[in-house]
């Protein structure tokens, strides 16, 4: 043989594996194995199984996809138990599976997820809902239906939507129960809603176990169940909730999608159901209608017609099948770019399997898992739920909910949810985008919902607890003030102003509120307030009433009613007598109202003397005299002392205004004047809180009250100033001795304790205004509905005049300190208080005097006129003082008109009387 014999050999020894190679590319195996792990007797497990079989057979038939390959199913039943699930996850994939669909169960997807990651097989679940199956922790895992983080926002939007603050969550203590109730959690956080408690269900969990839970609930103040459970064909939580009259009035119960799922798979026939469901809240994943969509229920209706199926599809179900067909996709695609179908042995399984007698060495690792993996994440297509598309954290992009409603024996649809746009009554978008947007509060829209017990007006969701359990309210046991509340040591009876607004404000709260009151302190001194918002804060006491001030670092331990009180630091000192003032006379008006005055004086002397001149000889004479005359007639009106007369009608008309205007200035003079020098003599050197500071007196404030640390902290006075003075006795004295004599020259309280010392005091007064602003409110813990209702009632007690007619029963014994307080400055009189009658008068005074002046104008036309032949002869004649010869012409017409009126006069006999 030559060396050309030798060399055709070797060369095909040579080559043979890249040969190999590219006939394998070029021949797709006639047989692909994909694995399913389903719990075969459960509400899901039924409708997925007969879903995944009629996809695999729609797959085979479509000649587009997959062609010369037949998809083959290997299901298990895992009974939904995690060790059954476990060790035939080992088996489905011992059979060369380049797939698995499922498992159903959240629990069976983490013991599942590690293994097929390990082995390089993705997992396409449609069921197992849990959000902490990520995508970082399993990579190979990739889920159809919408993961729970998702419908936990949709929920607690709801309960954020219709106003409650706290809930009460039942979940099954597994996977799915614990980190779906555990996300709800967070997004109730977000929306300042709190989950009170946790009721936890065993997996397999007895009938008596579930009656003893919701018993014990009763007891509970809040009325909101969020149940978040495996499907359950039999409903029994919400039966024995029947039982227990939980589902009628007054309570609110939310299902998540297990509930919507249990429904879906009811046949037609059967409306039992319906009756313990009715006024139920609950999700289902929102599937827009399609026209493959209802060929495929139309196909599920002819099969369960022949017997073949046992129940309806829901949504899961859907799901399923859309799983099929997301991986048969992947699977085409895989093959159309050259994929291999190539298994090969771990050398750590197979180290395994010579140590022990599991058949680790029989498991094999997909060669093409991470490609295949890659082109099921590239899927986009159109299935029975909608888009089908997958996010970054491999999760099938979010489509909404349907909000739904049992009521009257069937289901109805009162809004939707989605990312997008949050709670609406319009259908979410077809086109749907993993990122989310944010929307307004106010966007959010339902339809009517009927609640449990057929009503349609949304439940209050929170009680108090039942007689037997009633409210433990805290109240101070004060040793000082104790008009504000106190206990009396022989009756036990509790009273004060505080709690008689406490007791009147229940009557306002629309359900009865039982209570008993535990008084916090000994009574030997003040308590420490803080402690006591402590004590509620820690559920020691339910809430707290009394002379509470809302300050902040108390608000952020438990939640406030309305105050029903203002709080402002106020300064209360001694009331002296005043200095004597010379011009004390001129206080009640101000400057600019003594301004007007004067002109309204000159201004009525101007107006009568040109309404009298003509007709009164009184206003006539030399220009000396006349203008005398005139100015004495207005001044001297002020006291009614004038010796002239009006004659003319507009000066008489004039006059009547001008002297009701006096009536009234005059009266308020007087009684302006007498409060001013009323008000001087409650005079105090200490006019504010500035001249208190720079005085470098001793200060006093109240032992506990949170004047000291505003004093020190916030205007920086010396805390050597600062005496700390414990009841209304030691107030008294230490004003009595002054600061010379060792007491305080001044007191800084809050306005109610000044009012209460001040109801038993007239030596006493409030000097200044207050300088900072703040409330007394009821303290509840945290989330606390009551806190709302009791807002409202202190709202409703403020606005009938109750509050004030309390305030009045404990302050007001000496008359009210309002009523005392320095206020010099609200006594004087402005301008503004009297425009109405000075434009009256002056508008009517210069009317008249344009009318008078019309008429001798119009008098003045007519007679020259008359007087035509004399125009020259008037012309002619040498002006009088300069002035123009108009002029000189009306004056000198005045001046005769005045002739003839005093000669007529004087030819009637009657005048000569």
């Amino acid at each position: 043989m030559n060396s050309a014999g030798y060399l055709i050999p070797l060369l095909l020894f040579l080559l043979w594996p890249l040969l190999l190679s590219g006939f394998g590319s070029s021949h797709n195996p006639s047989v692909v194995k994909i694995g399913a792990l389903l719990t075969y007797d459960s509400v899901i497990g039924r409708a997925a199984k007969t879903a995944m079989e009629m996809a695999f057979s729609d797959v085979n038939a479509d000649p587009t996809v997959l062609p010369d390959t037949e998809l083959r199913l290997i299901a298990k039943d895992t009974n939904c138990n995690v060790f059954l699930g476990s060790i035939e996850t080992f088996q489905v994939i011992e059979q060369e599976v380049v797939a698995l669909l499922g498992p159903q169960s959240s629990s069976i997807a983490h013991m599942t997820s590690p293994i097929a990651s390990n082995l390089h097989v993705p997992v396409v679940s449609f069921a197992a809902t849990d959000p902490t199956l990520s995508a970082l922790q399993f990579p190979f895992f990739v889920r159809t239906a919408q993961t729970d983080s998702h419908q936990m926002a949709a929920i607690s939007n709801l309960i954020d939507y219709f106003g409650w603050k706290e809930i009460i969550a039942i979940y099954v203590d597994d996977d799915l129960g614990r980190n779906g109730i555990s996300a709800l959690g967070d997004e109730l956080e977000r929306r300042s809603i709190k989950i009170s408690h946790h009721l936890l269900l065993p997996v397999q969990v007895e009938s008596n176990e579930i009656i003893h839970m919701l018993n014990e609930s009763k007891h509970y103040g809040p009325r909101v169940y969020v149940v978040h459970i495996n499907p359950d064909p039999s409903m029994r939580i919400f039966r024995i909730a029947q039982e227990l009259h939980m589902i009628s009035s007054g309570y609110v119960w939310f299902a998540t999608d297990w509930l919507s799922a249990t429904i879906d798979s009811l046949s037609p026939n059967d409306q039992t159901a319906f009756e313990i469901l009715r006024g139920i809240v609950s999700l289902r994943q929102y599937i827009p209608e399609s026209s493959n969509k209802k060929a495929f229920d139309a196909q599920w209706n002819a099969m369960r017609k022949k017997g073949l199926v046992n129940s309806e599809v829901n949504a899961f179900g859907l799901c399923a099948y859309d799983s099929v067909w997301a991986v048969a996709r992947a699977l085409d695609q895989y093959m159309k770019d050259g994929g291999n179908f190539t298994f090969s042995f771990s050398d750590v399984l197979n180290d395994l399997n010579s140590s022990s007698k599991i058949r680790f060495g029989n498991l094999k690792i997909f060669g093409g898992g991470t490609t295949l993996l890659g082109k099921l994440l590239q899927v986009n297509f159109t299935g029975l739920t909608g888009r089908v598309q997958f996010d970054s954290d491999r999760n099938v992009i979010n489509g909404g909910y349907e909000v739904i409603n049992i009521d009257e024996k069937a289901v109805r649809t009162v809004g939707f949810w989605s990312t997008r746009s949050g709670l609406s009554v319009s259908a979410p978008p077809v086109e749907i985008s993993e990122h989310q947007k944010s929307y307004s509060n106010q966007d959010q829209k339902l339809h009517e919902v009927k609640w449990p017990g057929g009503s349609a007006e949304k439940p209050r969701g929170w009680i108090i607890s039942d007689n037997e359990k009633p409210l433990r309210i805290g109240i101070p046991n004060r040793f000082s003030f104790r008009d504000f509340i106190m206990e009396e040591h022989e009756s036990h009876k509790v009273q004060g102003y505080c709690v008689d607004i406490f007791k009147e404000a229940c009557k306002y709260i629309p359900y009865d509120v039982p209570y008993r009151f535990e008084p916090f302190g000994n009574g030997s001194f003040n308590p420490d307030y803080d402690m006591l918002i402590k004590m509620v804060a820690d559920n020691v006491f339910d809430a707290a009433i009394g002379d509470i001030a809302i300050v902040t670092n108390r608000t952020r331990m438990v939640d406030f009613c309305q105050p029903y009180a203002s709080t402002g630091l106020v300064i209360v000192a001694p009331i002296n007598n005043a200095k004597e003032n010379a011009w004390v006379f001129l206080e009640p008006f101000t400057a600019e109202l003594w301004c007007v005055i004067a002109v309204a004086f000159v201004m009525i002397a101007v107006v009568i003397w040109f309404l009298e001149h003509r007709v009164n000889k009184d206003f006539r004479g030399p220009p000396r005299q006349q203008l005398v005359t005139m100015f004495l007639f207005s001044f001297s009106t002020l006291f009614k002392k004038n010796q002239e007369n009006t004659v003319s009608p507009l000066g008489r008309m004039v006059m009547v205004l001008w002297l009701f205007l006096l009536m009234v200035i005059t009266s308020s003079y007087t009684a302006s004047l007498t409060s001013i020098l009323t008000i001087q003599k409650l005079s105090s050197p200490i006019t504010g809180i500035d001249s208190l500071i720079a005085s470098n007196w001793p200060i006093g404030y109240q032992v506990g009250s949170f004047a000291y640390s505003y004093l020190a902290d916030s205007l920086f006075i010396a805390r050597s100033r600062l005496v700390s003075l414990g009841s209304p006795e030691e107030y008294e004295r230490a004003l009595k001795l002054g600061p010379i004599k060792g007491g305080v020259a001044a007191i800084v309280d809050e306005l109610p304790y000044v009012d209460l010392f001040l109801s038993k005091q007239t030596e006493f007064g409030i000097v200044g205004q207050a300088f900072s602003r703040g409330g007394w409110g009821f303290a509840f813990q945290r989330g606390s509905p009551l806190a709302v209702d009791m807002s409202t009632a202190i709202l409703k007690l403020s606005e009938t005049g109750k509050l004030q007619e309390i305030h009045h029963k404990w302050f007001c014994k000496l008359g009210c300190p309002d009523e005392r307080r320095q206020s010099s400055e609200a006594s004087r009189l402005q301008l503004v208080s009297f425009w109405g009658l000075y434009l009256l008068c002056g508008g009517f005074a210069l009317a008249s005097f344009v009318l008078f002046l019309t008429r001798m104008i119009w008098s003045y036309i007519r007679y020259k006129r008359q007087q035509k032949a004399a125009s020259l002869a008037l012309s002619s004649a040498p002006p009088v003082n300069r002035c123009p010869g108009f002029v000189y012409s009306f004056f000198n017409f005045i001046d005769q008109k005045e002739e003839n009126t005093k000669r007529s006069a004087s030819s009637d006999p009657e005048n000569h009387h």
